[in-house]
């Protein structure tokens, strides 16, 4: 690999709180990272990972890392939050201005964000005011997903 080639991270965070359906996390990081392997890109990424992150977790991951892509996994709900566990262990619906305007802090950064998680196309939406690329979901999610990378 060339000097010249500009590595991008891939940050996957996720997020299952107690009290919603299981989702299969640890199964979807695996097979992203073995589609990146497979591909003839491959050299060009690095993923890092968050795991069972709470709200306050989000901001210091991203700070940390310092990723180009962001890829959340988790549940959202109708109303357009994002669900995670709080420090007490409760869920915690994250809105959609309080996610855009964390992403707002990492804009220069950031390029990709990508939910993974029902209903997030009002987050997505909110978030794209301020980061170029960013993809939600405009339903439930009933069927499994697959990333082809090539």
């Amino acid at each position: 690999m060339s000097s010249d080639v500009l590595i991008k991270k891939i940050l996957i965070l996720s997020a299952n709180p107690n009290g919603t359906d299981k989702l299969r996390l640890d199964e979807e990081a695996r097979d992203i990272k073995e589609g990146l392997r497979q591909s003839r890109e491959r050299d060009r990424f690095i993923i890092d990972s968050g795991w069972a992150v709470r709200p306050r977790d989000v901001r210091r991951v991203i700070l940390y890392s310092k990723p180009q892509i962001v890829h959340f996994s988790g549940h959202g709900s109708e109303d357009g939050g994002l669900a995670f566990e709080n420090a007490t262990g409760q869920i915690q619906l994250v809105q959609p201005e309080a996610l855009a305007g964390l992403f707002k802090l990492f804009s220069e950064d950031v390029e990709c964000v990508l939910l993974n998680a029902c209903y997030s196309e009002i987050q997505a939406s909110a978030i794209s005011q301020h980061i170029k690329f960013v993809i939600g979901m405009s339903k439930k999610l009933g069927i499994e997903l697959q990333l082809s990378l090539q």
